[in-house]
Parts: C-alpha cells; structure tokens; sequence
C-alpha cells in the first residue's frame, strides 16, 4: 500500500474558534482514513488566519474523500489541495 503527503490549505469562517476547529478537523479525517494529520496555523493577512493541514493518505484512496470530511465542517469556509505527493520511508 503506497502512501500520499497531501497538504490542504483550510480557510476557517470568521466566527471559527481554530482550537475546536483543529480538534474536528483530526476527527473527520481520521474516520475517512487518513494516518497522520498535522495542523499549522498560518497568518494571512489582518488577522485572517489560515489552517496547513498535511496528512498521511493511502495512495489508493481518491483526494475527494479528505477533502469531503474537511468540507461538511460548518465552520470551513473553503479549502484548496495545495500539495500532493508520493511519501517514501
């Protein structure tokens, strides 16, 4: 089974609190598959904050999938697949 990096860049709605949002985050994608999550905060601009999320996702499984478990979060405003990749090691 290979294995894929994939970084989501995740835009919180302004009302978000990131702690609880991180929190359902690692919960939704851990349910669809996902093996290790990490979850940077990055500054944008003025106070806008968006979330890094880098997982650890089996190759065989379609992207869609992360994507979907991080959409339905009423919190999430958009996302974007920043990074897909092959993991070796």
């Amino acid at each position: 089974m290979g294995v894929a990096a994939l970084q989501i860049k995740v835009m919180p709605s302004s009302e978000a609190d990131l702690t609880k949002l991180e929190e359902k985050i690692r919960i939704n994608l851990e349910k669809a598959g996902a093996i290790r999550v990490t979850i940077e905060i990055q500054e944008v601009a003025f106070g806008l904050k968006a979330m890094i999320v880098t997982i650890a996702w089996p190759e065989q499984k379609d992207t869609d999938e992360a994507e979907k478990a991080i959409q339905e979060i009423e919190e999430v405003s958009s996302l974007d697949v920043v990074d897909y990749r092959r993991a070796f090691g």
